[in-house]
């Protein structure tokens, strides 16, 4: 995610860093020195005039941009309700331990810890990497053997704390509507988890994307013919700009689908889940916390 205090009004107008430019550049340019060459020799192409009008661009640009802002829009739904389920990880984390510390439950550390673990796991698991360094910090040795080979390890720590919760239920050290009240922070635990997991596994369906994809690009690459004969030398320049608004919407659109991935305006996971192990080994008490982590270069990971 981009962190950075807001530029004035000037200053954003040249704003690289943050921006979606430097990943559409090449075909910017592309696209630019193609109308150059279509001014350069006047819309002829083997010797034969592209005689187009601007009607036609009118008609698609419109319907153009309607669909881009639908595929923006359905992309950035996806964004900020991973961000929300995000924040219900925060809430239930922080209920459980809460409970914990109200129920005096024996041993609140290491299930405090366990609820981390499950947060740092989680975000492995949604970007597919490995989390045995966070598992092995965060757990008690004899419950990480259990987690070894097993395709969905977060969903291994919540059955040991259920596990937990029904043992102290059962030996007398909580009543049975404080072991509800924890089951029921772990039942959010899991649902956050499943809906992580819906939008991580479950893209925008191929084939439109790859239909407006086409569209963009055959529409900016035919566009120089037809603004030619209205504009004449200006029409690199417009071509230019219409084709940045076309590929940043497309290109920000395609970033944001995943809001769990590593690109610069995905989900910041690592300051989440940092801070979500802070908040709740800070409600117990602890001292050593990790550390806060910062932007560099105003990139929060």
């Amino acid at each position: 995610m981009i962190v950075r205090p807001r530029p004035n009004w000037l200053r954003m107008l040249f704003v690289w860093r943050g921006s979606i430019i430097l990943r559409i550049l090449p075909q910017l340019m592309v696209v630019t020195a193609i109308s150059i060459i279509v001014v350069i020799f006047h819309g002829e192409l083997l010797h034969w005039k592209v005689t187009l009008t601007t009607v036609p661009f009118s008609l698609v640009g419109v319907a153009l941009a309607i669909f881009l802002g639908f595929r923006n829009s359905a992309s950035y739904d996806r964004y900020w309700e991973a961000r929300k389920l995000w924040g219900k990880l925060l809430v239930d984390s922080r209920g459980f331990t809460r409970q914990l510390i109200s129920s005096n439950v024996p041993d609140a550390l290491p299930l405090a810890r366990a609820v981390a673990a499950f947060v740092h796991g989680t975000r492995h698991h949604l970007r597919r990497t490995d989390a045995t360094a966070e598992m092995q910090r965060l757990l008690p040795p004899e419950v990480w053997p259990m987690l070894r080979d097993r395709r969905v390890p977060p969903m291994q720590v919540l059955a040991w704390l259920a596990a937990r919760v029904a043992s102290l239920r059962e030996q007398g050290r909580i009543d049975s509507v404080q072991a509800v009240e924890l089951d029921r922070s772990l039942g959010g635990l899991n649902e956050a988890f499943g809906g992580c997991e819906r939008i991580a596994f479950t893209p925008l369906p191929f084939t439109y994307s790859v239909i407006l994809h086409r569209t963009v690009y055959l529409y900016c690459l035919m566009l120089p013919f037809g603004l030619l004969d209205a504009i004449g030398f200006m029409t690199p320049l417009m071509v230019a700009f219409v084709a940045y608004t076309f590929f940043a919407i497309e290109a920000l659109s395609d970033e944001i689908e995943d809001p769990f991935g590593v690109e610069p305006n995905d989900l910041p996971l690592l300051a989440l889940s940092s801070g979500i192990e802070a908040s709740v080994l800070e409600l117990l008490g602890e001292r050593d916390l990790p550390p806060v982590v910062e932007p560099v270069d105003h990139l929060l990971s």
